[in-house]
């Protein structure tokens, strides 16, 4: 099935192509967003028929349907919903930051506010049913931020309904946000333009397909995004004193989830990396999704041996992944080297279905190598900032003469004469 690799450092770890564009989800994403953009409405209730086989008259569902949702849900799972957005919103909450002002020169006012942003879109994909972890990690940094209309856009079933699970989640998330049952590149293009029953929105967040992604990409600087967000990954780095079985379990997690997924181990024991080739095939064999997990092994699963801990770290870093678990004898020991990770897994009992569902870190995470410079969602993503300035004119005059030779030494006249004609008619 998936060979083990030893690693020396020079071989390419696993390939990214899937990371581009492909030329023709772009032509049809783009045409997909002129539509709906000239047509409005008519687009997206064509499209909708098309893509997801409904007839929606009115995209927006009642408030009172997030409501009925969540009353229809089992106790069991409703107690699930209330505890997982607590962990989320715990966790979240230390996010937010304090407007500040320095005054340490006199006659002299600096500061930064931090203004919530207004409207957001949250895109929740379906497979097979919407996801309701997705609601509650998107909406509560949302709340939490102060955005005051937060537009969940999901893909309807062929009756037009959407999944109680995901309603439920909602309801407990953000009571008040609204549902429109719209998914897809034409989702994306409702939200950055608006429609005669969508508003426009400030931000896009969420996951998808190909073509969401593409789409958020395209309307990019319409409005803001979070991330152009890639096929899930995950890299197990661990050495003998891991259970080959969680490991195993822990990569088919992520390879479950579409044929492009990628799933590597990355490990110093010759025989774990063996031992979790076997635990492969035996745990696939009884996965309902068995084609799709086996497709993405074959693609992206990776079995490498490095020859000590410290080059395993130095290609967790190369391969800066979305979820990296350490699932070593001491993993807090090896936290301070990981440079680059969406989020880091410690020990043997922390899968990474953990941060999916309910620890309450954020389980938006950047792909395809992007955590080198990104990181996870936050109440931050939610957020403007917007700095303020106050001079005295006494405090202008004391440095008017160098602000305008900053001016002239840059060719900019007027900037310097801006300066200079306020302290000449003080």
């Amino acid at each position: 099935m998936i060979e083990v690799t030893r690693w020396d450092g020079a071989e390419a770890l696993f390939r990214r192509e899937r990371a581009r564009t492909d030329p023709e989800v772009a032509a049809a994403v783009t045409r997909i967003i002129e539509d709906v953009r000239e047509r409005g409405d008519a687009a997206l209730r064509e499209y909708t028929k098309r893509f997801d086989g409904a007839d929606v008259a009115a995209f927006k569902l009642p408030p009172e349907a997030l409501e009925r949702a969540y009353d229809s849900l089992d106790a069991d799972f409703q107690e699930t919903l209330r505890l997982a957005a607590a962990n989320i919103e715990r966790f979240h909450e230390k996010q937010l930051q304090r407007d500040y002002v320095v005054t340490d020169t006199p006659g002299v006012m600096l500061g930064l506010r931090h203004i919530p942003m207004r409207r957001v879109g949250v895109c929740v994909p379906k497979s097979p049913a919407a996801f309701p972890s997705t609601v509650l990690m998107n909406a509560i940094p949302a709340r939490l931020a102060g955005v005051r209309e937060i537009l969940l856009v999901t893909p309807p079933e062929t009756d037009g309904s959407v999944s109680a699970a995901a309603l439920g989640a909602a309801y407990v998330a953000a009571q008040g946000c609204d549902v429109y049952t719209i998914g897809g590149a034409q989702a994306v293009a409702a939200l950055a333009y608006g429609t005669e029953s969508v508003p426009a929105v400030d931000k896009i967040v969420g996951p998808g397909g190909a073509f969401v992604a593409e789409a958020k990409r395209q309307v990019f600087g319409q409005v803001g995004i979070d991330l152009i967000a890639g096929p899930s990954e995950i890299l197990v780095l661990a050495d003998k004193s891991a259970n080959p079985r969680f490991v195993a379990a822990d990569m088919l997690s992520q390879a479950e989830h579409d044929a492009n997924a990628a799933a590597v181990l990355v490990t110093d024991s010759q025989a774990l990396a063996e031992a979790v080739a076997r635990e492969l095939e035996t745990q696939l064999a009884a996965l309902p999704r068995e084609t799709v997990a086996r497709k993405s092994l074959e693609r992206n699963g990776k079995l490498l041996v490095a020859d000590n801990l410290e080059r395993a770290v130095e290609a967790a870093n190369r391969i800066a992944p979305e979820h990296l678990e350490l699932c070593v004898e001491d993993a807090f020991s090896l936290l301070p080297l990981i440079r680059n990770a969406g989020s880091v897994f410690l020990g043997h009992s922390s899968p990474e279905a953990l941060g999916d569902y309910f620890a309450g870190a954020n389980h938006t995470l950047p792909t395809s190598g992007t955590a080198r410079f990104s990181g996870p969602l936050s109440v931050d993503d939610f957020m403007k900032k917007s700095s303020f300035i106050y001079y005295a004119q006494d405090a202008l005059n004391g440095v008017a003469d160098r602000i305008a030779d900053f001016a002239e030494r840059e060719g900019l006249r007027a900037h310097a004469r801006s300066v200079l004609i306020r302290k000449e008619n003080s």
